[in-house]
């Protein structure tokens, strides 16, 4: 099974960024294909129709096939402001943009019909972040992907993890492994049916 895991922050010390390398870890771990996305190594503008009249970004056009090719994603959000930040939002809306006059990406849920979805994350905050995801979700499902019911929310981010950037806790990272081992099974029966 092909998982791309990826986190909706850039930021050097992020909790998600460190969920996320936990994550893809521990799908490796199962027998997965792992792609494990930096979504900071491309180049993304803000979302303008203007500027997409001039031409889909190539980065864009990268990202649209790395996503389609995967089965299965694990998506670690940050919380800003009780929702998921402006990172995932901007780079599903262009994604999800059809490219006017192209043979493949005119379909513009083609990145993402049939997906099923993992959905994490981590916050310093007792909820650990449970409110992004209240908010993704029906984002997600709007772009046809089919979202594992098992949620994980790692609350006290700031010290969950080790030096090495592995979870310290045993509890967390059954939870975790719990998402992804829902993840798993859903595509494999998806792709299988």
């Amino acid at each position: 099974m092909k998982v791309l895991v990826f986190a909706g922050s850039t930021r050097s010390g992020s909790y998600n960024r460190k969920l996320a390398r936990e994550v893809a870890a521990l799908t490796r771990e199962r027998g997965a294909e792992v792609t494990h996305l930096e979504l900071g190594d491309y180049d993304i503008p803000m979302y303008n129709a203007d500027l997409e009249a001039k031409g889909t970004p190539a980065d864009v056009l990268k990202l649209k096939q790395v996503f389609h090719e995967h089965p299965a994603w694990l998506i670690c959000t940050p919380e800003y402001n009780a929702s998921y930040p402006a990172l995932v939002k901007n780079t599903l809306d262009w994604l999800s943009s059809p490219v006017k006059g192209d043979p493949v990406w005119s379909d513009d849920m083609r990145f993402s019909r049939g997906k099923v979805v993992g959905v994490l994350s981590a916050s310093p905050g007792a909820l650990g972040g449970l409110r992004s995801q209240s908010h993704l979700v029906p984002l997600l499902f709007n772009l046809h992907c089919w979202i594992a019911p098992q949620v994980y929310a790692l609350g006290r981010a700031a010290t969950a993890f080790d030096e090495q950037g592995r979870l310290v806790d045993d509890g967390a990272r059954k939870h975790v492994g719990a998402v992804i081992d829902q993840v798993l099974w859903a595509a494999g029966r998806l792709q299988a049916g």
